[in-house]
């Protein structure tokens, strides 16, 4: 079965906020049922940029630039790895994610960019299937 990443973008403002009440459980629910099913295989929330280093390569020479990154307006919040019998499934996947948020926060805005997984590296060592609730 194909395998998707979902990526989710947000402002870094939602770093320090805690879900409503009402959208953590709802959240879990979601995520249970995902692992449940065999869908969802990792998933987890980002420290904030705060907590970040970036490794760069421009013109042939490598930076190393520790967090925050003030030119930053939207980063990576959290992401997903889900294994779906279709690429439709995957955006369905998303769409429910981004729709639990918009229900139990109307002010906060995020992206949810879905995309294939083009290879997984051979040899690795499988882990046991675990995940982590998905937080904004």
């Amino acid at each position: 079965m194909p395998r998707y990443i979902a990526l989710i973008t947000r402002s870094e403002d939602f770093s320090n906020q805690s879900n409503p009440q009402g959208l953590q459980e709802e959240m879990e629910q979601f995520v249970h049922d995902l692992v449940k099913n065999g869908i969802l295989i990792r998933a987890a929330g980002l420290q904030p940029t705060s907590e970040a280093t970036r490794v760069r390569l421009s013109r042939g020479r490598v930076t190393v630039t520790d967090g925050p990154f003030t030119e930053a307006k939207e980063v990576v919040g959290g992401f997903a790895l889900v294994e779906t019998l279709s690429k439709q499934e995957a955006i369905d996947i998303a769409r429910r994610f981004v729709d639990l948020h918009r229900r139990y926060r109307p002010e906060f805005e995020c992206s949810c960019e879905v995309r294939p997984v083009a290879m997984e590296i051979a040899g690795l060592p499988q882990s046991p299937a675990s995940t982590e609730a998905v937080s904004s």
